[in-house]
């Protein structure tokens, strides 16, 4: 029993630290990303529940948040749906960089990558549902303050992607910005893709099933 309750209570600590060396990051993005990058700080388990509680945290928003601010139809939102398209999204973007900057010289790997995008949405996750809550006591000519609220949580997201980005590959402001453009250009091709790839899939479907339902029928 002891040794159980030891094991939790590192478990505990370990997770703690995690999630405290997040805020650091967030508050001190220079250091936070280099250490990452150089001295193997940060985690994606961390940063993979930042994404997910950042989906929530969405979903919440658009489920909740009142009707001044909400331009939502709170009966269509699905929270399964938010979180796995977020998810996908994260990935799709984690991928695409990490396929981009292979090709550009980059030093970040995949997990490095992964982590800096996931400590980056921390701003968003700390501000969404204090939004959320603050969107009941405004009145309508003070909505302004909401959508501020909104925007520096989104613009410190950003700063903090573009550093993350730039410093675990080692990678110059111009650079980093070229590899962005990338980045998104990559997303396009790559969605594209799997658009025309489950298209193809479906013809397939429908013409093996065609064929099927004349071989039934003609016996």
């Amino acid at each position: 029993m002891e040794n159980i309750y030891s094991d939790k209570k590192k478990a505990g600590g370990a997770f703690r630290e995690k999630l405290s060396y997040a805020f650091y990051t967030m508050l001190h993005p220079g250091d936070g990303f280099y250490e990452i990058r150089h001295r193997g700080r940060g985690s994606v388990g961390c940063a993979l529940g930042i994404v997910a509680a950042f989906a929530v945290s969405f979903s919440l928003n658009k489920r909740y948040a009142n009707f001044i601010v909400n331009p939502y139809n709170t009966l269509y939102v699905n929270s399964v749906i938010d979180l796995c398209a977020i998810l996908a999204l994260f990935l799709l973007f984690c991928v695409s960089n990490w396929s981009i900057t292979c090709l550009m010289e980059g030093e970040g790997r995949m997990k490095d990558i992964v982590t800096a995008v996931g400590y980056s949405l921390l701003p968003l996750v700390c501000t969404l549902l204090p939004a959320t809550f603050a969107s009941y006591l405004i009145a309508a000519s003070e909505e302004a303050f909401y959508y501020m609220l909104l925007a520096v949580s989104i613009m410190w997201f950003l700063i903090l992607v573009l550093k993350g980005i730039m410093t675990v590959h080692n990678f110059t402001l111009g650079k980093t910005l070229t590899t962005l453009v990338l980045t998104f250009a990559a997303m396009v091709i790559l969605i594209f893709l799997a658009v025309l790839l489950t298209t193809i899939l479906q013809q397939l479907f429908l013409f093996f099933k065609s064929i099927y339902m004349e071989l039934i029928f003609s016996v």
